[in-house]
This record gives structure tokens, C-alpha cells and sequence, in this order.
């Protein structure tokens, strides 16, 4: 005698019912639906994790799985929208209460993995700028900041001086939406911010103005401006097509991580509103080990 379906197999029949009967959907698109949500009621079974107790971490690490098993990206995009569409009917249905796709972020937004600068090649970047200068002091300090607190270009930009509170080592940052965080500064930008202070920007300052880093002008920089700057730099440390504005907030955030640093901690000082959205640096962690491994092992 065969034992009844479980909560997640009876879930599963009434979703394909629907989509079939209700939604009109071809045999083979409901298949395809099927195949996904087998894999997922296999992890779940294997973990011995209720259907109803399913939340966003755990879909997270079913779907961090199947892309080390080799998913393509392709195939992980449609494996997320099949997801969403099981989870969206089973709180139609009362079948659970809370749908924990809700918050799942674009596939392309974690499934591209970002490039990021070696520790050496972060050391090269800095030593460009011209200390004798005084754009290069103010450069240095730019560059310094943006690799030591892992801001956004247009919240380096949009800094003010009472924002920095170089003593105590921290700043406070505006980030998307107006919202505030409070991001450590490591000793060696403060103490590059503190030299452009007194030797710089009383020279650049052509009127009274609260922001921080100036053009030659005395204005605020613009985005475009200080890429095409880091670009530069770029070219005379030999980083070839590796610099883009947000190269050193990915370097910032893989290098914490590869030394021990907590996910919730790189959340907050980068200021991601989902964890979702960070976590796209546990993996290109662990490709790097991966190439490490396969480069180095003698039996890889």
C-alpha cells in the first residue's frame, strides 16, 4: 500500500492541475514547470525541510546549488520564475502563508559575477595618483576612500566634510532612496582625507561649499567625471579593461569576505537592502578557490 502524497507533493499536483486546466498551458511548458519543482522538492526533501517552512534563505541556497551543478544561467532565470509562480499560487490557494519569492532580485543581478581587483592590483591603483600635486592629493584620497568604505561613485561624490568623522574613523553615507549608514573608514584614507583637507581643498574651494572632494573648478565631481579620472589611473597602473566605476565596492566587498567577514556586516556597510543582492560575493569566493584549487592540486 503506498503512503499518501506530503503537504509539498499535494501542493506540487494542485500547482500542475492549474496550470494546465486553469492557465491553458502547453504539455511541454508544464512539464518544464514540473522538472523545476521536482529538484526543488528533492532539495527540500533531502533537508528535511517542510514546504511551509520554505523562506527566501533557503531558496537562495536551492538555487546557489543547482549553479554549482553546472545550471546555466539560462536555465537558473527560468528555474526562478517557475519558483515564483509555485509559491505566488500556494498563497492563492492557503496552502502557505507567506511567499518567500517575494524579495528574490533579478537573476541578472547575482548571476553575472563582478570583477574585482586583487589585493596587489588595489596597492598598484593607489600608488598612481601625484602626491606633489595637489589634484593628486585630493585623487589619492578619492580613491582611498572609495577602496577602504566600498561606497557607490555617487555617494563618494556626494560626501560632505561634516560627514567624515576622521578621529573616530567612520563616515556617514547617503545611498539609494536618501537612506543614511554609517560606514567605517580604515586609518590609512582617513589619514589621506586628512592631508587633502589641510593641503588641497583650502586651494581648490573657490566658494563657500559643504561638499568634500572638488574639481579644479571649486564644483562637485560628477559621476562621468571622476570615472573618466579612475580610468586613468586605471591605464597607468596597467589594469587594462578591469577598471569600471564600481570596481573597487566589488574589491572592497570580496576581499572582507575572503578574510573572514560576516555577510550581514558587508550587507550593511554596503547598503544593500537584501542580502539577496551580497551574497553574489560568496560566489565569486568561492570560483576563486575553485580556480586555486584546479591550478594548484596536483589531483584536481
Amino acid at each position: 500500500m503506498s503512503s499518501p502524497p506530503s503537504a509539498a507533493e499535494s501542493g506540487l499536483r494542485s500547482f500542475l492541475v492549474h496550470l494546465q486546466a486553469e492557465k491553458g498551458l502547453a504539455s511541454n511548458t508544464v512539464q518544464a514547470y514540473e522538472r523545476d519543482m521536482a529538484k526543488l522538492m528533492g532539495y527540500l526533501d533531502k533537508g528535511k525541510i517542510p514546504l511551509t517552512k520554505t523562506d527566501e534563505d533557503v531558496l537562495i541556497k536551492f538555487i546557489h546549488q543547482q549553479s554549482r551543478e553546472g545550471l546555466s544561467a539560462r536555465s537558473l532565470a527560468r528555474l526562478i520564475s517557475s519558483l515564483r509562480a509555485f509559491f505566488r499560487f500556494l498563497v492563492l490557494d492557503g496552502q502557505v502563508k507567506k511567499n518567500p519569492t517575494v524579495n528574490l532580485t533579478s537573476p541578472k543581478s547575482w548571476l553575472a559575477l563582478p570583477k574585482f581587483l586583487t589585493v596587489p592590483e588595489v596597492d598598484r591603483l593607489l600608488e598612481q595618483p601625484d602626491l606633489k600635486k595637489l589634484q593628486g592629493v585630493r585623487d589619492k584620497a578619492m580613491l582611498e576612500v572609495l577602496y577602504s568604505s566600498g561606497l557607490r561613485v555617487s555617494e563618494l561624490v556626494g560626501l560632505r566634510c561634516v560627514d567624515l568623522n576622521l578621529k573616530e574613523g567612520f563616515l556617514l553615507c547617503r545611498g539609494k532612496g536618501g537612506k543614511e549608514r554609517i560606514v567605517p573608514l580604515g586609518r590609512p584614507a582617513a589619514d589621506a582625507v586628512e592631508r587633502y583637507k589641510d593641503e588641497a581643498r583650502p586651494k581648490l574651494a573657490k566658494r563657500n561649499t559643504e561638499t568634500l572632494f572638488l574639481t579644479r573648478r571649486g564644483g562637485a565631481f560628477t559621476r562621468q567625471g571622476f570615472w573618466k579620472l579612475l580610468r586613468d589611473y586605471g591605464r597607468r597602473a596597467e589594469l587594462g579593461g578591469k577598471i569600471y566605476p564600481h570596481v573597487l565596492r566589488h574589491s572592497f566587498a570580496t576581499h572582507l569576505l575572503e578574510r573572514g567577514a560576516d555577510l550581514r556586516s558587508v550587507q550593511l556597510m554596503l547598503g544593500h537592502s537584501q542580502i539577496t543582492t551580497t551574497q553574489i560575493y560568496t560566489h565569486v569566493s568561492r570560483e576563486r578557490l575553485r580556480r586555486v584549487y584546479d591550478q594548484f592540486h596536483p589531483r584536481a
